[in-house]
C-alpha cells in the first residue's frame, strides 16, 4: 500500500524515538530503486525515510473521534 502526503499514520520502528506514534505524512519521495519513503511529522519532531512496512495508515474516522 502506498500512502501519499497528509495520510494520518503510526509508526512502528522499534529504533525510532516515535514507535508507535501517530503523525502525518509530510513528504513522500522515491528512492533511485523505485521504493517510497516518506518523512512524518509528529508533536514534538519529524522522522525522514521511513520506509512504507513501517507504517500504518489510520481510519480518518478514528482520528476524529479522537479529536471530539
Amino acid at each position: 500500500m502506498s500512502f501519499e502526503e497528509d495520510d494520518t499514520v503510526v509508526l512502528h520502528d522499534e529504533h525510532s524515538e516515535y514507535d508507535g506514534q501517530t503523525g502525518t505524512i509530510t513528504q513522500v519521495m522515491e528512492s533511485m530503486f523505485g521504493d517510497a519513503n516518506y518523512t512524518i511529522s509528529f508533536e514534538d519532531g519529524q522522522e525522514s525515510g521511513v520506509p512504507e512496512d513501517s507504517l500504518e495508515l489510520v481510519d480518518e474516522d478514528e482520528v476524529e473521534d479522537d479529536e471530539e
